[in-house]
């Protein structure tokens, strides 16, 4: 179905909200929309942390915790009450966590899904509302290739992941009749804090798994402040693809995520077809006239 190209709340400069903008992605694409003059809602969990950001009447800087709703709904209410809504969410957001499952310290599993899964939740139910009543909006959820392929040492963030690509799958199938557009950004490595002091490790280490999750957990490591993939150059396509007015509904960044996702295509083809007898028969018998 072909969704029309979403209205902005008026003639001005577009409303972007932005969380997690303290570092990463978050804070390239803070500076990038006031760059561009859009009126930009940048948001962290201490505001401290964004005063270099530019100082106008379009940068509305924000306290938001997005495990909190009371700041969820606080942070929403400004952004509408200063430019009058919404018109592109992103949710940035996110931690990492390093273990093997058998590793998982259910705190840190936990905390990570409250902020990659609860919090993003959260946010969108929160936004949800003046995007329908306009008619109008776009939502951008980020994931990550961990959202389309699992890997030692990640298997709990990838369960995170997973769940914002179902979630964005359905919520588009459910808002894009409403004039809502979401498109989910799935990077690959790239030169944030994600690998470095963003993310937790397991304390317990196994040593039966040094082989797979171990080696897993120290390549990233190692790779922090190396990886090929550059955030201004991501962030800029994040951008463009929403101002074409017709975002993907899947937006790979990075070579490692482009034949990573292929390579998943393929191996989901070859499995599903090798079991497609076994498949077709679970089901009743067709009845014959």
């Amino acid at each position: 179905m072909h969704t029309p190209a979403p209205r902005l709340l008026s003639d001005e400069a577009p409303v972007w909200f932005i969380t997690g903008c303290s570092t990463g992605f978050g804070q390239e694409l803070a500076r990038q929309a006031i760059a561009l003059g859009y009126r930009t809602v940048v948001t962290a969990r201490d505001p401290a942390k964004l005063d270099d950001l530019e100082d106008s009447d379009k940068v509305l800087v924000l306290k938001l915790d997005v495990t909190r709703p009371d700041q969820v709904a606080a942070a929403i209410e400004a952004a509408e009450a200063c430019f009058g809504g919404v018109d592109v969410l992103v949710n940035n957001a996110g931690i990492g966590y390093f273990a093997a499952i058998e590793e998982g310290e259910a705190a840190e599993v936990l905390r990570m899904f409250e902020v990659n899964v609860f919090g993003l939740t959260a946010m969108i139910q929160a936004a949800l509302p003046g995007m329908r009543k306009r008619r109008s909006g776009c939502i951008v959820n980020l994931s990550s290739l961990a959202g389309l392929r699992g890997m030692p040492a990640l298997g709990q963030y990838n369960a995170t992941k997973f769940a914002v690509e179902g979630l964005s799958e359905a919520l588009r199938r459910e808002v894009e009749p409403l004039g809502i557009q979401v498109m989910v950004v799935e990077p690959s490595g790239f030169r944030t804090d994600w690998a470095g002091r963003s993310a937790n490790e397991s304390a317990l280490q196994i040593d039966d798994y040094q082989a797979t999750a171990g080696a897993v957990r120290s390549a990233i490591r190692e790779s922090s402040g190396k990886q090929p993939g550059d955030p201004v150059r991501a962030v800029k396509a994040i951008i463009e693809a929403v101002s074409s007015g017709q975002p993907p509904h899947h937006l790979l960044l990075g070579n490692d995520a482009f034949e990573g996702a292929m390579a998943k295509v393929d191996e989901l083809r070859e499995a599903f077809t090798a079991g497609e007898k076994v498949a077709r028969a679970a089901d009743f018998p067709a009845t014959t006239a």
